[in-house]
């Protein structure tokens, strides 16, 4: 890495939106001065044209879901008819062409501003169960796919073991399970980070992992000081069989068994009781909300103001790549909330931002990220704020312009640690993103 200097038009700092920013990065990756009221480039920095703003954080993301982008959308169906033709996909994987599709996302991913992942990683084993030669060989293609697009991963590696509570997985959950929790464990110790990579956990969901292993998941991480994310209350049948088995809901049944807390983000939380909010807030547990995938499978309207009003800081993702766009993120949890509440204006763009940029980060365990300052880690993106979506409004309403009218396809550069990965729109490490596309889904599907 080498230090390079960057000048942005207009910038997001935490005193607002500011033109004429220079950013000058070191050789370690990390910003090293921030200097405002520039009016125009040093010598030899490179321009950064519309609104920079900190590198976007996708909290939670299933790579090989992206495969499955505009099938699920024909005809009709629940949550769980989706899962049908989830799991066909699953099926498919192996460590090579797992590989070439998460290159391929992450690498879309850049090209909408993101500069972190967090990997919700369960498809671990050969189909039917059985172990890889090297047990994590599924974990390090995602790691390895990551770095070759030019972004951080977070790979939240899955503890699942049940297809629901007291039952076996089936044939196509089988390659998810490690048979039990302290098996888990074991095999997700070897999995190594380095500069671009952190090692997380998560537990699938309250029905993939029986209540009395449930502690052991949440003691790895707590012993490594390791983010933990779990998927949370999406579906009321959950919801009801949770009750049914164990007489709490889930997350009074996660808080009974030590696994909520601050390093914690529990996903969707979309069918929460007045007790479960209070429980998230008060042992600050974060909540991802992931609107597109919430609207795409029907899943309902989380109660994200609630849950952040009671403690828990909120964090976004795009789960299963119906879209993949943070802003479009960002702007659906404010506008679903005013369907919801049949008010406006629950949240300013910069909150939203801050969800989408540093929030997210922290979620993922990387402090250092998602601010323009000096010390933190060189990721930023820029906006475009003269396309046919964004143009007309002065640099002083950039924010709102940014999160409420600009998407993905606005997004002209890409800043990862200093490193120029996307320019004017281009991928500078992986070519013909479209294509890598293409061909590694037709690979998976089949």
């Amino acid at each position: 890495m080498t230090a390079q200097t960057y000048w942005a038009e207009h910038a997001l700092l935490d005193t607002g939106v500011e033109p004429g920013v220079v950013i000058e990065t070191g050789a370690d990756g990390r910003i090293k001065t921030v200097r405002r009221g520039a009016a125009a480039p040093p010598q030899g920095a490179v321009t950064l044209r519309g609104l920079t703003v900190p590198g976007l954080a996708n909290a939670h993301s299933h790579a090989f879901h992206r495969a499955l982008r505009g099938a699920t959308q024909a005809g009709e169906g629940t949550f769980w008819t989706w899962r049908d033709v989830m799991y066909r996909v699953a099926d498919n994987l192996t460590p090579d062409n797992y590989f070439a599709l998460a290159r391929a996302a992450y690498a879309e991913m850049a090209l909408a501003g993101i500069t972190s992942v967090g990997e919700f990683h369960y498809v671990h084993h050969l189909a039917g169960g059985a172990r890889y030669d090297n047990p994590n060989a599924m974990g390090e293609a995602l790691i390895a796919a990551a770095a070759e697009a030019g972004i951080r991963i977070t790979l939240l590696d899955t503890c699942y073991l049940s297809s629901g509570f007291g039952a076996e997985p089936n044939k196509h959950q089988r390659r998810f399970s490690d048979g039990t929790a302290e098996r888990w464990a074991e095999r997700v110790s070897a999995l190594k980070g380095d500069d671009n990579t952190r090692i997380g956990a998560a537990i699938h969901s309250v029905r993939a992992v029986p209540a009395e292993q449930l502690a052991t998941v949440a003691a790895w991480a707590q012993e490594r000081d390791a983010p933990l994310h779990l998927h949370l209350s999406e579906q009321t049948a959950e919801n009801d069989a949770c009750v049914e088995a164990h007489g709490f809901t889930p997350t009074a049944l996660l808080s009974h068994h030590g696994v909520l807390g601050p390093r914690t983000t529990a996903v969707h939380a979309t069918h929460l009781t007045p007790g479960d909010i209070r429980l998230l807030g008060h042992s600050g547990t974060g909540v991802c909300m992931c609107p597109t995938t919430e609207r795409d499978l029907a899943d309902g309207i989380g109660p994200a103001r609630a849950v952040q009003e009671a403690g828990s800081p909120l964090s976004l993702g795009s789960d299963s790549h119906a879209v993949i766009d943070l802003l479009e993120e960002a702007r659906a949890m404010e506008l679903d909330e005013r369907l919801h509440s049949r008010t406006r204006g629950h949240w300013t763009a910069v909150q939203l931002l801050r969800a989408a940029t540093a929030d997210g980060h922290a979620a993922l365990g990387w402090d250092e990220a998602g601010r323009i300052e000096p010390g933190a880690l060189a990721d930023f993106t820029a906006v475009a704020l003269d396309s046919v979506r964004t143009a007309g409004q002065p640099y002083s309403l950039a924010a709102e312009t940014v999160v409420f009218a600009a998407g993905a396809a606005d997004v002209r550069d890409t800043v990862v640690g200093g490193r120029h990965v996307v320019r004017e729109g281009t991928h500078q490490l992986v070519a013909h993103v479209p294509e890598a596309l293409a061909e590694s889904i037709a690979a998976v599907r089949g």
